[in-house]
């Protein structure tokens, strides 16, 4: 982070709505976004551990390059965006480099890979402001507001912001990065991924409103419907021995909630919630507040990274089985294009 005070890490969710917690990073950290280009074909193949596997690949390499994993991240399911300040650069592209050839070498998937300043993001009308989550006692995440990942997602997305492919890559560095649990079916009824976001001119204390009526239906549920399962997960290699303390650790260190730009929710939830906070949505929608995308599944898909310096810390990254987040992303642009098209 951005001095040498670590930042306050929240416990309770709820709190990460508060735009005041956020801090500013400097116009000179870098802002590093990757993406599975045709994701959405590559789950309909049933290619969904690739494409978790490829999207959280850029966290691993860049955290085993740079020595820590004490910066800034997020994963996205089909992709991460992450933030390192200005020495990192030649570390933050190599990593780049080397999961996209790795991708596309091992798993035959095209990662889209970009990296610019955090200045050109505020020159384009934008921010980045991180605060920190503590999931757990050894597991915090950073989130992310202020508008600024989202714009450079887009601008990459277009072709700007672009890291070129080098002629020589080695292979990254992806120790510690792990898909080793079969698909957590749900508990509930329906495993729920959920992204709402503000529009430009929503007021942070409003979405903030919303948010919380949301989260409230969810959380009502046992366990604030949580994914990962109180009893052990099925390990894909049969030998594998997990005792409950320790797969209690698991389910506590996931990112099943996060706020990156706005809520991105892995849930396991009755369809009868899932109606009820669509409803609300619908209506925040048309009164031109928010955007939203959602998908509902049978299973959901955990991606582990233990970090090698400090496997206390283990993380756990959560998707829908079935299209998970990009799905959900898909309906979000779908809804945005059919908005403008009717201007």
């Amino acid at each position: 982070m951005p001095d040498s005070h670590a930042p306050q890490a929240y416990r309770e969710f709820s709190l990460v709505l508060d735009q005041s917690i956020y801090r500013a990073l400097p116009d000179d950290w870098l802002i590093g976004i990757t993406d599975v280009v045709g994701s959405t074909l590559a789950i309909k193949a049933g290619r969904y551990e690739d494409v978790n596997y490829a999207g959280a690949s850029i966290i691993a390499a860049l955290g085993n390059a740079w020595g820590t994993f004490d910066f800034p991240f997020v994963f996205r399911g089909d992709g991460a965006a992450f933030a390192l300040p200005p020495e990192g650069v030649m570390a933050a592209t190599s990593a780049l480099r080397q999961v996209a050839a790795f991708a596309k070498t091992n798993l035959a998937l095209n990662l889209r890979i970009g990296l610019l300043p955090v200045s050109e993001i505020r020159a384009g009308g934008r921010d980045v402001r991180v605060a920190q989550y503590a999931a757990s006692e050894n597991a915090t995440y950073a989130m992310f507001s202020g508008g600024g990942l989202k714009w450079a997602e887009e601008q990459i997305k277009a072709g700007r912001y672009l890291v070129k492919p080098g002629r020589y890559t080695t292979k990254p560095d992806l120790t510690g990065l792990m898909c080793e649990w079969t698909p957590f079916a749900s508990q509930q009824g329906e495993i729920l991924s959920l992204l709402v976001e503000p529009y430009e001119h929503t007021s942070p204390d409003a979405f903030a409103t919303l948010a919380r009526r949301v989260l409230a239906v969810f959380d009502a549920a046992p366990r604030q419907s949580h994914p990962v399962p109180e009893r052990l997960g099925v390990p894909k290699d049969k030998a594998t021995y997990v005792d409950l303390e320790c797969w209690s650790e698991v389910a506590s260190n996931s990112d099943f909630r996060k706020y990156d730009d706005g809520l991105r929710l892995t849930l396991d939830c009755a369809p009868e919630q899932i109606d009820t906070v669509e409803a609300i949505l619908v209506a925040a929608k048309a009164c031109g507040e928010i955007n939203f995308g959602l998908h509902r599944q049978s299973h959901a898909l955990m991606t582990c990274l233990v970090p090698s310096g400090k496997p206390e810390s283990h993380l756990h990254f959560l998707d829908g089985m079935d299209g998970g987040y990009a799905k959900a992303a898909e309906m979000m642009e779908a809804s945005e294009l059919t908005a403008v098209a009717s201007r």
